[in-house]
């Protein structure tokens, strides 16, 4: 089971905005997330004061919500009579969140912000998924708190007010009230919390799922390095302990310096919906609990663990608002193929010398003794990560002369599969918050095996876990269906293998030639790209199929299973990727002049098997659309079509065979009328395993 929402939050302190900017903001922010993947959308912000003066309806909140596209959501707002969109707030607090079904249909009961009850006194968002949902759910029900939806986020907006109506005095603050709540949760979570009792206050916290805080201020900020607070946990019954909470004034926060103190917060669960507010953010860890009180941001940790980092810095983001934007292609995945000729450059950038052949990856070279003395590797992975690790095991074995494993994460956690201390164990993910990757990352952790990620976040849980890395470089991935961040993490692991072979004196010819296939790389790659109108033409004839089988061997193994990944995760049609060595045991009798069949069939170790493979296919009249090299006369004979690509080292040879499968899903999903950046079912980063 697996998800990942939307979280968007802002806050606007001493900075005056009407509420049609305060809207707008909110789903701007919403919108800039929409590629992960959702269903619903809603937002929580202040009521407008109508004719109210009793103190209760001063601070109430107003949820609208909606299923379908952000966009219906926008409609939905501006029909509100409640809410007077000119009114203007000097200081105010809104929150808002795509969902992507996990508990419960999509519908606006289920979608978030929930709430504490009919009056909305706390409202919560909430990325991951609560594990013990049930029990807490048992007793709030049994304490007369009434549910209206079937998820699991609602029981944390009742457990907040639980604990609200069962505080012991007044002085208990905010954060305090989500320490004590999130102490009951079990799971994974990003929470962003507002309450009418705490109007214009800002909590949120993470376990387990992103979450960052972007801050804008026209003057310079009071700190760079935010020092964590830690409190004594719980209160002693009756006697109130001096408490960090209780300081709202305190020095540890940060605000802007001056008379004037105007600050705006962004909270996101991701940095592009951020990016263009400001470059300023700070990464919450696992259990911090932020806190935005009278504009001073102030980070609250339970208690302090050994060697943990007492501070939280805040960094400056390095990405560009273009690069999210997806310029002049209809989508995100169609740019993201586009740029794989500069995306596997920035890849080997500073890393490759081409004069001297020589490999330096910064991020493990502290570590190469050890990873050179380790008797085996392991690859884990999931989905497309995984199909990385399967498509350069072959090289690795060969350049490293070590057993190599590839796992996919969950089976590998399902097996409990024996890991020992000289192991070098290699976690690929592109967002590095990989749920069943993480799992695995522990796992290996605890049994002492040096952990390697391959990552292309910085700042990730993965990254910030292993040991060591590589960053892959890829630049922002926005489509769902991850095309250039498989490139690279293929260039990454080819480069692992050069880099730990560099002293073998038998290999280096073997070097000399990848090192001179990687160098022309990107040249190879624009000639495949020219090919996508043949592309487009043959997925004009085959987006009605009702299913495609895509064939290979060897190198290509891993090509057949990614092609048929991302024909199945944007097209929905039936995909499957086949080993032809395996086509006499069973998959031959789908053979028929119906079935379309791709092959894939290069001049490398597997070239005369292929062709045996092929002959098999024709005899049983098939009608293959093969993937070769150029000048092949002998194959392009016994094809139906030819997609032909330019001839390099057989062990990248797959980077280039894996691209035309990228454009033909992409023509597929198109011309069957789907939403390629967004397929159902699916989102970008999976964090729930």
């Amino acid at each position: 089971m697996s998800h990942i929402c939307g979280i968007f939050a802002y806050l606007n302190y001493r900075v005056p905005r009407t509420r049609k900017e305060i809207f707008e903001t909110l789903v701007k922010g919403l919108q800039r997330l929409e590629y992960r993947g959702y269903d619903s959308a809603g937002i929580a912000v202040d009521c407008s004061n109508k004719k109210n003066t009793d103190d209760n309806n001063n601070n109430n909140i107003c949820l609208i919500k909606k299923t379908g596209k952000v966009k219906a959501l926008e409609e939905e707002l501006h029909k509100k009579d409640s809410v007077d969109l000119d009114e203007e707030l000097y200081t105010h607090f809104g929150i808002a969140h795509t969902r992507w079904a996990t508990h419960g249909e999509p519908s606006p009961l289920n979608s978030h912000p929930h709430r504490s009850d009919k009056d909305n006194e706390f409202v919560v968002i909430h990325n991951g998924i609560i594990t013990n949902y049930k029990e807490l759910k048992k007793y709030l029900i049994a304490k007369g708190y009434e549910f209206e939806s079937e998820t699991d986020t609602e029981v944390i907006p009742k457990l907040i007010k639980y604990v609200y109506d069962n505080r012991e005095n007044d002085s208990v603050t905010f954060s305090m009230l989500v320490e004590r709540v999130i102490q009951q949760l079990e799971g994974a979570f990003a929470l962003v919390f507002k309450s009418r009792h705490f109007p214009n206050e800002a909590v949120c916290t993470r376990r387990g799922s992103p979450l960052l805080i972007g801050v804008r201020s026209e003057q310079e900020l009071s700190t760079e390095h935010i020092p964590v607070q830690y409190n004594s946990g719980h209160l002693k019954e009756g006697i109130h302990e001096k408490n960090s909470h209780n300081k709202p004034d305190c020095s540890d926060a940060l605000r802007p310096v001056g008379d004037d103190v105007a600050v705006e917060y962004y909270f996101a669960s991701d940095a592009s919906a951020i990016i263009e507010h400001t470059n300023k953010v700070l990464y919450l860890e696992d259990d911090d609990i932020a806190a935005v009180t009278a504009g001073q941001l102030s980070i609250h940790r339970i208690n302090r663990q050994a060697g943990e980092d007492p501070i939280r810095a805040i960094q400056t983001l390095q990405m560009e608002i273009q690069q999210i934007m997806k310029g002049n292609y209809d989508a995100f995945m169609q740019k993201e193929i586009f740029e794989q000729p500069e995306s596997v450059v920035n890849t080997m950038r500073g890393r490759i010398f081409f004069d001297n052949n020589k490999v330096v990856l910064g991020g493990l070279k502290d570590h190469l003794k050890e990873i050179k003395r380790c008797r085996r590797l392991i690859m884990i992975g999931c989905g497309t990560s995984f199909h990385a690790a399967v498509a350069t095991r072959q090289i690795l074995e060969e350049l490293t002369e070590l057993p190599v494993m590839v796992e996919l994460a969950s089976d590998f956690l399902d097996r409990n599969t024996p890991v020992f201390r000289d192991d070098v164990c290699f976690f690929i993910s592109q967002s590095g918050e990989t749920a069943d990757t993480l799992m695995a990352l522990r796992y290996c952790k605890e049994r002492g095996a040096l952990t390697v990620g391959i990552t292309n976040t910085v700042g990730s849980s993965i990254c910030r876990e292993t040991v060591c890395g590589v960053h892959v470089n890829a630049g922002p991935e926005i489509g769902v269906a991850s095309t250039k961040a498989y490139t690279s993490q293929f260039v990454s692991l080819i480069m692992f293998g050069l880099m730990v072979s560099e002293d073998r004196l038998s290999l280096q010819k073997r070097r000399e030639e990848i090192i001179g296939g990687l160098r022309v790389l990107h040249e190879h790659i624009n000639k495949v790209l020219s090919l996508d109108d043949k592309i487009k033409t043959i997925a004009n004839e085959l987006y009605q199929q009702r299913s495609l089988l895509v064939m290979g061997r060897g190198f290509h193994y891993a090509t057949c299973l990614e092609g048929a990944l991302k024909i199945k995760e944007i097209t929905y049609m039936h995909s499957e990727g086949i080993l032809a060595g395996e086509l006499k045991h069973g998959p031959l009798a789908l053979i028929d002049k119906h079935m379309p069949v791709i092959m894939i069939i290069m001049r490398d170790a597997c070239y005369i098997k292929c062709q045996n493979a092929l002959q098999q296919v024709t005899a049983r009249s098939g009608r293959p659309i093969i993937i070769c090299c150029q000048d092949d006369p002998e194959v392009a004979k016994n094809a139906y079509q030819t997609i032909e690509l330019p001839h390099t080292v057989d062990c990248l040879q797959g980077i280039l065979s894996v691209i035309p499968l990228q454009l033909m899903s992409f023509h597929l999903a198109v011309l069957r009328g789907y939403d390629v950046d967004c397929p159902r079912n699916l989102a970008k980063s999976v964090t729930v395993e």
